[in-house]
């Protein structure tokens, strides 16, 4: 006789791993778009030779803050109406499917200054998408998990989305990047016009919808059979029941509340070390549009390493001082960045922001989870997203700010740093529960 229980756990299995497929999809479509090639080709050979104004690394800031500010907007509207499991497969789609479609329309930027702010208009935009289909794809997490498990299942999609950068990093490189004359990469596309980073974007957009279609059309699948009767919230209702919710919050626990806001200055001081470091190792430190590829391949993997030392050490001392410590070394090492040139000093200090990176995000959730209250773990972690959303333009408008002001690429890293130190102090006023001793 068949085992139902186990077919009930390979079942569940497979939904998971259709779950942290789709940000294996995601993260890699985003490094590639956002962080290491597109961005890239946009401040370098795209804006290289505009005339007057700022720098194309500035536009690059002021396009990141437009989406920011876009998300922020959005992100509360969006999380309020994917509170009934039965949409967040059709929102999860919609915007999956616009950040696949502006991704191949990518493909129709070519290397002339007069392609600069399409090019801009088309990575905000993919990188708003990006963001807002995170909020249903979190949300997912809670039908598939249970609290003795949820942060495994968490975990193994963070692994998943490492892993789809490191592997969609080296198949650019190799395939249309690597090597230097006429012809890049193995399959000798023209570098002439920008022909071979044009195509990658193709492929990555290609390697989300791939990813993402096992869990969009499982998705449904995970619906609990009887749900809430439909509440139609409109954009105004949705915020009130967004401040409603934070309201309670400050009631219960108001060091909550605070922990949110340094999360979410820090979180996005994170982000921001991500997203403009290969443009300034680029512009400013040397590294070839080549090479800065298999630096995102090196990031990736140090970020995981730092990630799962981290989790150790926040076991035994506790994820306060994980946090703390590892801003304070971020912060040192940028302000040590600023300092220095060359492509040794980069690869150094660049490689040992991310080593804690990956350590500062893991011990954020962690954190979250402990101060929580029993039941209302789900509402916090929205407010975690909205929130995080909500200043996620704090860091590209600092960066080019710092750039405007010092008329210098390499000033943006200390936009950065402000924001990492702002997340910092905030972090050093919150106080946290003392941790349980372990059980015998």
């Amino acid at each position: 006789m068949s085992n139902p229980a186990a077919g009930s756990r390979i079942s569940d299995r497979s939904r998971v791993i259709a779950w942290a497929l789709w940000d294996c999809g995601s993260t890699g479509m985003s490094a590639i778009v956002v962080t290491f090639v597109f961005s890239v080709y946009l401040t370098g050979s795209v804006g290289e030779g505009m005339p007057g104004g700022a720098s194309p690394a500035s536009w690059l800031g002021r396009a990141l803050t437009i989406a920011g500010l876009t998300v922020a907007v959005l992100a509360p509207v969006t999380g309020v109406w994917v509170q009934a499991p039965r949409r967040r497969r059709r929102a999860l789609g919609v915007l999956t499917g616009m950040a696949v479609a502006l991704t191949c329309a990518m493909s129709l930027i070519r290397d002339d200054p007069s392609y600069l702010f399409a090019g801009l208009a088309l990575l905000a935009f993919t990188a708003a998408f990006g963001d807002l289909a995170s909020v249903p794809y979190n949300a997912m997490l809670k039908q598939l998990s249970t609290p003795e498990n949820s942060g495994r299942i968490s975990g193994f999609g963070w692994a998943s989305g490492y892993l789809g950068s490191v592997t969609l990093l080296l198949l650019v490189y190799t395939g249309f990047i690597m090597g230097d004359g006429p012809t890049r990469g193995l399959l000798g596309i023209p570098s002439h016009d920008g022909e071979n980073v044009r195509a990658a974007m193709l492929l990555a957009a290609a390697w989300f919808a791939l990813f993402a279609l096992p869990l969009l059309f499982t998705a449904q699948h995970a619906t609990p059979a009887v749900e809430e009767p439909r509440e139609r919230v409109g954009i105004l209702g949705a915020y009130r029941k967004v401040w409603a919710d934070v309201v309670h919050e400050w009631h219960r626990d108001r060091n909550l509340v605070y922990y949110l806001l340094a999360s979410a200055v820090f979180r996005d001081g994170l982000a921001g070390v991500f997203a403009f470091g290969a443009v300034l190792g680029v512009s400013v430190y040397g590294i070839s549009e080549a090479d800065v590829l298999i630096f995102g391949v090196a990031a990736s993997v140090v970020a995981a390493v730092g990630a799962v030392i981290g989790g150790f050490l926040d076991d035994r001392i506790g994820s306060k001082p994980v946090i703390v410590g590892s801003l304070a070394v971020m912060i040192a090492a940028g302000l040590t960045l600023l300092a220095l040139t060359g492509p040794v000093a980069f690869w150094v200090c660049g490689l040992l922001l991310c080593l804690f990176l990956g350590p500062t995000q893991s011990s954020a959730r962690t954190l979250l989870l402990r101060m929580s209250a029993d039941g209302r773990e789900g509402i916090a972690f929205g407010l975690y997203t909205m929130t995080g959303r909500a200043v996620s333009f704090l860091a590209p408008w600092l960066f080019f700010i710092f750039v405007d002001a010092f008329h210098a690429d390499r000033a943006g890293m200390g936009g950065l740093c402000v924001v990492l130190a702002a997340g910092l102090l905030a972090m050093l006023a919150v106080k946290v529960p003392r941790r349980s001793p372990s059980p015998e």
